[in-house]
Order: C-alpha cells, then structure tokens, then sequence
C-alpha cells in the first residue's frame, strides 16, 4: 500500500513539472520521508535522481517547441554545477532536522513567490549581454548551491533569474529553466552519491519512471487548464505543506503552534476562493 501511494503521489510531481516548469520537487522529499520512509538525507538523495531524471526528459519537449534558451541555459547551469555540487558535499556534513528545517524555508519562500505570480514582459530570445554574465554567474552559483543542499530543483527561482537577468520571455525561461535544474540535479547527485548512504534503488526508478509519464502527461494539459490559477492553488499548498514540514522537526510548543498556522492557511484559502469576490487567488495574471 505504501508503494502505491507513493507512486500516485509520484504521477503529481510529474505533473507539476510538466504544467509548470517547476514545483515536482517541493514535493518530492516530503513524499519520499513522510510516505515511503526515507530517512532525510535518503531522501534528498533520491530527490535529485527523480527530479533531475524528470526534468530532462520535460527539456526535450520544450526544445522542440523552441522554448529552451540553451546559450543562456548553460551558462546558468554551469554556474550552479560548482555550488550544487559543493552544496551536495556540506549537506552531508549537517543534521537530518536541520536539512528538513532549510528545506521548509525554502517551500515557504517559494510559495510567496507561486501564489504572487510570475510578471513580466514579453522578454527577449537573445542571450544576456556582457554586463548580465557576473549577475547569471552569481544567481546560478547561488541557486546551485541550493539545490545540492536541500535536493530542490529550484525552478521557481531559476525562472524569474532568467527572465530578470537573461531577458528571456516566460515560456523560454519556462523551457530553460528545466535544462538548469537537469545540470543542476546531476551534479548535486554527485556530490550525495560520494557519501555511503545507500538508497532502495528500486523504489527510486520506479518514481522516477512515473514521475516521468505524469510530466508528459502535464505538458499536453498545459493548453487546457488554467497555468496561472494552477500555480497560486499549488502555492497555497506550499505553504501549508511548508510550514507543516518546519512544524514536524520544531520541538514541542513551537511547532504545534506551526502547525495551526498551515490549517489556518489552508481554510482561509477555501474561504477567500469561495467567499470573497476580490479573492487574490483568482487574479489573472501572465503565467
């Protein structure tokens, strides 16, 4: 039973990449500890493996649609190739808890930015000019970095860098940002892989395979489903899941009380969609 579930809960983080760009990742390590019972570390580990994994093969459809910036993309990744990989060495060097307790900081960080919204102009197809290299250079260290650290892919950062720094339209620095989190997820892996935690290898190449078929499946419903109204919903999640996460590794009082803020987020959610006209959650805004 514990399979199957992991592996449903898996199809949705193919999805999310698939649809977004980006986000499979903010739910892979909770899948990967709270459902299939890897220890923190395992987790990460397997994380890199199935978002990385996932993430190439989402690459492909973007490239062949023209989406994917690869000048832009690589100098980005290359970048974050030296910091994934240092930050996949330190993350050996520090506590299971405190990994989670970074990680959960980074959900909520990023759920903000999800449940605002990525703006933007119609951006630019050409590659940054020569004053956008250090700034590229430094955002992708930095996002690296995290990545090796906390097994993220990073996506909803890496996008609003490329279109920020690189002027890439949205649906370029969408495609891009999955060849960055490709390279990224690799070499994080390598620096997880020389320490001796060993991993159900299995049980990741069956995720993995799944999350695989659901990101396929997500790029053929982007057309479909509302990409902007997906994401802000998917950020409220976040959020809760977030903060549940910090609850889980925060010692007694504290972290009940993280608790009752992730079901205070979640019901006021449900109120403000089907309660309030002006519900920000409903805003139209670019995707």
């Amino acid at each position: 039973m514990t399979v199957t579930f992991t592996l449903l809960l898996s199809v949705l983080i193919g999805l999310l990449l698939g649809l977004l760009g980006g986000g499979g990742s903010i739910l892979t390590i909770p899948v990967l500890t709270w459902v299939a019972g890897f220890a923190p570390a395992q987790a990460i580990t397997a994380s890199l493996v199935v978002v990385g994994a996932t993430s190439a093969v989402s690459v492909i459809a973007h490239a062949r649609a023209g989406r994917v910036a690869w000048r832009t993309g690589l100098l980005f990744g290359a970048a974050g190739v030296l910091g994934a990989f240092g930050g996949g060495l330190l993350g050996r060097l520090i506590p299971g808890t405190v990994l989670m307790i970074l990680f959960a900081l980074m959900m909520l960080v990023t759920s903000i930015a999800m449940i605002r919204g990525r703006r933007g102009g119609a951006g630019t197809t050409a590659d940054p000019t020569r004053r956008r290299v250090p700034l590229v250079l430094a955002v992708g260290l930095g996002v690296g970095v995290l990545t090796g650290l906390v097994g993220a892919g990073g996506g909803f950062m890496i996008v609003p860098a490329l279109t920020l720094l690189a002027g890439l339209s949205m649906p370029q620095a969408v495609g891009t940002s999955l060849l960055v989190i490709t390279v990224n997820s690799a070499a994080g892996l390598a620096g997880h892989l020389t320490s001796s935690a060993t991993l159900n290898w299995p049980l990741v190449g069956a995720v993995t395979l799944v999350a695989i078929a659901g990101s396929l499946v997500g790029a053929r419903l982007v057309n479909r489903i509302p990409a902007a109204a997906l994401r802000r919903w998917f950020g409220v999640f976040v959020l809760a899941m977030g903060v549940l996460v910090m609850a889980q590794n925060l010692p007694g009082a504290t972290g009940l009380a993280f608790a009752g803020v992730a079901v205070a987020l979640a019901a006021g959610a449900v109120v403000c969609w089907f309660a309030v006209a002006r519900c920000p959650l409903r805003r139209t805004v670019t995707a």
